[in-house]
């Protein structure tokens, strides 16, 4: 596995080159030790898998505050999406800057978002599944949102949006008060 850093600090894509024979292909989907340089400490705690049936729909910006924030790895494993991060890291030089990467089955990449970001991705194809590992425990009270279409943020989606959940599409954009939250 070989990670590459974005232009945000923190903000890694890992990619890796599956084994191919006859037979089909192998590839190692996670391994703490040649990730050792991004998790450092952290363990995984949930996996989840994400089934979004429409083309064009987007899922997000979601995240949740101290004490559990949590480090995201994605990865779809089936269709295309477009992941998305918004740093949202109070006094972060690229606060509200947004990184989107192109994630497929095919290209088998992951994006790895530490804690203090904002995630969400749109399907680019019908059927997309992804799964993603957590480094913290689901809490719905330290969850938080932010608009998909805040201008504030300014994303750039690939594709019109085709669908929203009620609760994604009620989130209020972000005020000029907002600045970040603290690790």
């Amino acid at each position: 596995m070989q990670h590459t850093s974005t232009y945000i600090p923190d903000l890694h894509v890992v990619e890796h080159t599956p084994f191919q024979d006859e037979r089909g292909s192998f590839a190692r989907f996670f391994c703490q030790r040649e990730l050792v340089e991004i998790l450092d400490e952290r363990q995984i705690v949930n996996v989840n898998f994400s089934h979004t049936a429409a083309k064009g729909a987007v899922r997000g910006m979601h995240y949740q505050t101290p004490p559990a924030s949590e480090m995201k790895l994605v990865r779809c494993i089936r269709g295309a999406i477009f992941d998305v991060a918004v740093d949202i890291r109070k006094g972060s030089e690229t606060f509200l800057q947004w990184h989107g990467e192109i994630l497929t089955a095919e290209n088998q990449k992951m994006l790895v978002l530490p804690e203090g970001f904002a995630h969400g991705f749109q399907t680019l194809t019908a059927d997309c599944e992804i799964i993603y590992l957590v480094t913290a425990f689901y809490d719905a009270e330290k969850e938080r949102s932010i608009h998909p279409e805040d201008p504030r943020v300014g994303i750039q989606w690939q594709e019109p949006i085709s669908q929203l959940s009620e609760k994604d599409a009620r989130q209020p954009t972000l005020d000029e008060n907002f600045c970040g939250i603290k690790l």
